[in-house]
């Protein structure tokens, strides 16, 4: 799981840490990445991840790298992020971004989900938003009985958002169950069609 706050302990971490609890009350083993709160770079389109970098960005000044480099070990991957002007922290989508292009082999076809957590709005969009990448990496998104949303202004307030917490609790088990009932396995899906780009612009 990606805590996309840049607060270690915040209400986003309240919530992963809910989801972690049930994980492993269905016997999955997890971990929590912070993204920390230093600069993040955003992708330039350089294509050297491609060409020369063997699947690192070429930025390697920031959390990305060391974050990406996990994907091949995980079963699946759950972001969460609070909400910033109704999108999700830029910090994490630079993240995403990035460590999607250059290293998204390793993680597609794999379960993912979303968190959002905000004090009020803008919720449903930054959710929206990080599940993006996911389908476009073919990543099966596991649902709960909810949209994955928190509700918390202050510290800990996310604490007190009983739904909100039921809802990581009903995502928990969900992925679990998946993930057993495909034993690990990656769904397939990419490679089965050679990629067909196309573009409006002749």
């Amino acid at each position: 799981m990606i805590n996309g706050s840049p607060h270690p302990k915040g209400n986003t971490a309240i919530a992963l840490g809910e989801i972690a609890k049930q994980l492993e009350k269905n016997g999955i083993e997890s971990d929590i990445v912070w993204i920390g709160n230093k600069p993040v770079r955003g992708c330039i389109a350089c294509g050297q991840c491609k060409a020369k970098m063997n699947g690192k960005c070429i930025f390697d000044d920031d959390v990305c790298n060391s974050i990406s480099s996990r994907f091949a070990e995980a079963d699946a991957l759950i972001v969460g992020s609070p909400v910033y002007y109704g999108q999700p922290n830029g910090a994490v989508l630079s993240i995403i971004q990035r460590a999607f292009f250059s290293n998204g082999e390793a993680v597609a076809g794999k379960p993912a989900a979303a968190v959002a957590v905000c004090r009020r709005g803008g919720a449903t969009a930054s959710f929206e938003t990080l599940n993006m990448p996911f389908q476009m990496m073919n990543m099966p998104v596991v649902t709960s009985q909810y949209w994955n949303i928190v509700y918390g202004r202050e510290q800990g307030q996310a604490s007190l958002d009983a739904e909100g917490l039921q809802t990581m609790r009903a995502l928990a088990n969900n992925m679990a169950w998946l993930l057993k009932a495909t034993e690990g396995k990656p769904a397939p899906g990419r490679g089965e069609e050679p990629w067909e780009p196309f573009h409006f612009i002749r």
